[in-house]
């Protein structure tokens, strides 16, 4: 059925493989022809541990401060920290329990425990603000002076290493970016000037996932592989967004930024049993964000529960200039927060794919919102192809890549072009491309006119919208619900938000998230949505081994 797909038009780029003997249900791919784009399972590791992180160069600059910072004292943090959302670490920091530099340590131990060269190693920081420390302690400062601007203040995140932030190379997990030390990006400039505290940079599936064709998710050559926690070697970490929605389920960051062109933020957060949201199309900036596309990138927060969601969005969204498809939006900072614990599902109205009613979780889910007061519609879904999906991928990383290279990196990145990486990594393949590099290959075969091109655009995003339209006219309901990023597809070429949260584990334990898909800039609603989704079910659990 034509409808139902969690449109891999390059299952490479939303993670929706998985094992071979999976019994979850599976979309059909006849509309998108990818016979010749089949990927290899994602157990099948060529390379785990990364080449090009030195880890006592990572450390090096923490040695002195960590000294000090005991296993005891880490201990003694847990209950105040792990699985805790903001407003409970601010509460910990403002009753004394707790500061800035107190947190900053405690992920940095925790990194240093679980994510690399042990047993339980997950591969999902690829580097570090060597800076941090100090940085903790002058918001300690500053929240003393009563200097807090924002529920974001003093909180460590994480951000996809495609998102340039200075101190820390830019590397989209690609070694000709190596020594990318570029200039903070629109969103981490926002970010800062609310008090947030970067961290470091995740890893990510290479150039998000639009590069070898036929690698596992959460592959890098600079970071190496990403697993999940939930099921290290077992269970896929989805991708591109691998080492955020990984890092935030593990609990070494206060939150995460990933970014998504389609499913790239659904997929690792839904695989990962975190709350990750796809924002509206240019209501969070792109400048400073290594692209695929112009048409349909856009950064999202990633996040252990809806409130942090939330608060991140609150914190990145704002007009940039600088970008074509910025929105300038009319609310202030705390717009989201606004009423969100009041949130309620009575009297909303949801669509749910019948096909999709096949899984019990989803069933489940559904169940809860009628519990909650929300009515939910079976519908078929709309018979709608999405062609050239990877012809506007292709069009547009042809010509926004050297934009990218030109104006965001730095100046001494040798590389300026998709055609100048291909050369540069065919001096060491084996390091640099162990999957290969056939997408790369395949965005310099294709061309079109701007005419053709604009055609592609508009038929992808009048396809998209009529896949939520139409039903949610039909039936007046509010939002759609699916599954995961079954539906990412459809909701990326129509601009549309969409939302991922917790909504169990099946038979062998792997996370699934429910996901809410709604209209233009309905953000607010979604997150209200989720919220009392999230708060009525409370599935989100620890992964065992990281507790």
């Amino acid at each position: 059925m034509k409808f139902f797909h969690l449109f891999c038009v390059a299952a490479f780029i939303y993670s929706c493989k998985g094992p071979a003997n999976s019994n979850e249900t599976k979309p059909s791919e006849d509309t998108t022809k990818t016979d010749s784009l089949a990927i290899k399972d994602f157990r099948e590791f060529k390379v785990l541990d990364s080449k090009y992180i030195n880890i006592d160069s990572l450390w090096e600059p923490f040695k002195k401060d960590m000294e000090t910072f005991s296993e005891s004292q880490y201990q003694s943090l847990k209950p105040l920290v792990l699985e805790q959302d903001i407003p409970t670490l601010q509460n910990h920091i403002r009753d004394g329990k707790l500061s800035y530099e107190a947190l900053v340590k405690f992920y940095l131990f925790r990194i240093r425990a679980f994510d690399r060269e042990n047993p339980l190693s997950l591969n999902s920081v690829i580097s570090l603000n060597p800076n941090i420390i100090d940085e903790a302690k002058q918001k300690d400062i500053e929240f003393r002076n009563k200097r807090m601007k924002h529920p974001i203040f003093g909180m460590p995140v994480l951000l996809k290493d495609n998102i340039n932030a200075s101190g820390m190379p830019t590397t989209a997990g690609a070694v000709a970016l190596r020594y990318n030390n570029a200039e903070d990006a629109f969103i981490v400039n926002q970010l800062k000037s609310k008090g947030a505290l970067i961290l470091g940079k995740a890893n990510l599936s290479e150039w998000a996932y639009f590069f070898c064709g036929d690698c596992p998710s959460g592959y890098s050559a600079i970071g190496g592989q990403t697993l999940n926690p939930y099921g290290r070697r077992i269970m896929d970490t989805g991708g591109s967004s691998s080492g955020s929605g990984v890092a935030v389920a593990a609990n070494f960051c206060a939150a995460a930024v990933g970014s998504e062109t389609s499913g790239s933020i659904l997929s690792p957060s839904s695989q990962n049993s975190i709350v990750g949201l796809k924002p509206t199309i240019g209501l969070l900036s792109r400048s400073g964000i290594v692209p695929i596309s112009s048409t349909l990138d856009t950064p999202g927060p990633m996040t252990k529960n809806v409130m942090d969601n939330v608060i991140l969005l609150d914190a990145m969204f704002g007009e940039d200039k600088s970008d074509p498809k910025s929105i300038f939006a009319l609310w202030e900072p705390g717009f989201y927060l606004d009423g969100l614990e009041e949130s309620t599902l009575k009297g909303k109205r949801f669509g749910a794919i019948k096909r999709l009613m096949e899984d019990s979780l989803y069933v489940n889910a559904i169940n809860v919102l009628k519990s909650q007061g929300a009515e939910v519609v079976e519908i078929e879904g709309e018979s709608i192809e999405l062609k050239d999906f990877r012809r506007l991928l292709n069009l547009d990383m042809k010509k926004d890549l050297p934009t990218y290279l030109s104006t965001a990196a730095d100046n001494s990145v040798a590389v300026g072009s998709v055609s100048d990486v291909i050369v540069y990594n065919e001096k060491d393949s084996v390091n640099m491309m162990p999957y290969g590099q056939r997408l790369f290959h395949g965005i310099m075969a294709d061309n079109a006119t701007e005419e053709e091109f604009e055609a592609i655009k508009s038929s992808l995003k009048k396809g998209g919208q009529s896949f939520f339209d139409i039903p949610m006219k039909a039936n007046n309901l509010d939002g759609i619900l699916s599954i995961n990023n079954y539906h990412a597809g459809f909701a990326a070429v129509a601009e549309y938000p969409a939302i991922t949260v917790p909504m169990g584990y099946d038979m062998e334990g792997k996370p699934r998230g429910l996901t809410f898909i709604g209209g233009r800039l309905q953000e607010k609603f979604l997150l209200q949505w989720a919220y009392a989704f999230e708060q009525a079910s409370k599935m989100r659990r620890l992964p065992k081994d990281y507790n």
